[in-house]
């Protein structure tokens, strides 16, 4: 399920919003110069290969890139392996390198083919949090301050779209305020 939780920024208690609405969900990032579609999901994404999928989005995505800004497009994926002992540690690293607050020199666009994971939007007086699945397309325009959680057990699989080949490195701001709002997990068990 896609979910908005608006919360204040001094204090995640107080939720302004939540909401599993389409329609309320992009009207409320729409407000704030955030964009937000769907596309449909191909059923059993997770066994299709990257270059598959990239083919299977080709006219979704020359669409959304009509005016060529966007130089790299790519598939990242990360699925729990339960066979790999080490998979723990390696999934709370990929896992931790985003839970801070940031900011990039561009538009961050990302479309779930599958799985989830949250964006948290630290506009103004107000954290948005995001929770995308298959199917959703977020862009959250250059310079937003924000963090991104995949989860404890992180599965997904997202097309990301660059002007740069660097585009993803974040300018982190050293502010804790993530360590003070709910995690993804949280925010999909609470009621």
């Amino acid at each position: 399920m896609t979910l908005l939780q608006v919360m204040a920024a001094d204090n995640a208690a107080d939720v302004r919003v939540r909401t599993t609405d389409d329609a309320v969900i992009g009207a409320e990032l729409a407000e704030h110069g955030i964009t937000f579609g769907r596309w449909p999901v191909v059923d059993g994404a997770a066994a299709v290969d990257s270059d598959a999928l990239l083919a299977h989005y080709a006219d979704a995505v020359a669409e959304l890139n009509a005016s060529g800004r966007y130089q790299h497009i790519d598939i990242a994926r990360i699925h729990p392996d339960d066979t790999n002992p080490e998979w723990p540690e390696v999934a709370a690293g990929a896992r931790a390198k985003f839970l801070n607050e940031h900011r990039h020199a561009e538009d961050e666009v990302r479309f779930f083919a599958a799985g989830r994971g949250c964006f948290y939007l630290h506009l103004g007086h107000e954290v948005l949090a995001v929770v995308c699945e298959g199917g959703d397309l977020l862009s959250v325009p250059a310079g937003t301050l924000h963090w991104f959680d995949m989860g404890t057990r992180p599965d997904f699989i997202a097309i990301r779209f660059f002007e740069e080949e660097d585009g993803w490195v974040g300018d982190f701001t050293g502010d804790r305020i993530s360590e003070a709002f709910p995690t993804l997990d949280e925010l999909l068990t609470a009621s």
